[in-house]
């Protein structure tokens, strides 16, 4: 019996750190400042933050499942809240938000010429969205930074009211923002969730990418593709 014949992509929504965004490059550091902030500049302390955010303190690496890689700020401040004794939850996510929309209008590092790529994805006739577990407002101040706003039809963070990953609110946002079906959308991103997301919405193509916090041995079995990076999506999406 032959198989469904699969519609052409029409969409391509994407994740933002570590897929948009060098995540080690970029990210990283800015974690391991927060952390020692939080920790009130005990340094042993900041390294038990980290190691409970998701931080091998070996190797370095991320669990691509953690807070750290995958979570939102909030879950992050309720996890490091209860280790250095704190019970403003909401003020420390708060500050975390801040902290991260600055650090990335200034620090995040391209994984490829992002308006160049865009531009000629727009020029495919496609649809363009970015789903985050950031904050909206993180989101929408980098995405302005890189000059990619008046590239994008959609932008949803972990606070806008679609839900989380893995779950598949952001998808069906974005979905009924550019009135496509969700068969004909491609989901992006760097971590297990990001495909989860992708398979429980029912997209039509779910791609991981290596620039982010997960191996490919962790993205292959959720995906469809697994590319070096966004740079090569092109060669996926069909003619």
């Amino acid at each position: 019996m032959a198989e469904p014949v699969r519609p052409p992509i029409r969409a391509v929504l994407f994740d933002k750190d570590g897929t948009l965004f060098d995540f080690f490059g970029t990210w990283l550091p800015a974690m391991e400042a927060i952390a020692r902030e939080t920790a009130g500049h005990d340094e042993a302390l900041a390294e038990r933050l980290l190691t409970l955010g998701g931080r091998d303190p070996v190797t370095g690496r991320l669990d691509p499942q953690s807070v750290m890689a995958a979570g939102t700020n909030l879950e992050l401040a309720q996890l490091w809240a209860a280790e250095v004794g704190r019970t403003d939850v909401e003020a420390l996510a708060r500050r975390f938000d801040d902290f991260f929309r600055a650090h990335g209008v200034t620090h995040a590092t391209p994984v490829t010429d992002l308006p160049r790529l865009f531009t000629r994805l727009k020029g495919r006739g496609l649809r363009l969205g970015l789903a985050t577990m950031d904050s909206h407002a993180a989101a929408e101040a980098t995405m302005a930074a890189f000059e990619l706003s008046a590239l994008l039809d959609f932008v949803c963070g972990y606070d806008t009211g679609h839900g989380t990953k893995p779950g598949p609110g952001m998808v069906h946002a974005f979905c009924r923002a550019v009135e496509i079906p969700v068969e004909a959308v491609a989901v992006v991103g760097d971590t297990p969730h990001d495909l989860e997301m992708a398979r429980a919405a029912g997209a039509g193509l779910a791609i991981g990418v290596l620039t982010g916090a997960s191996p490919r041995e962790h993205l292959a079995p959720h995906a469809d593709h697994v590319l070096e990076s966004i740079a090569e999506i092109e060669s996926v999406l069909g003619p």
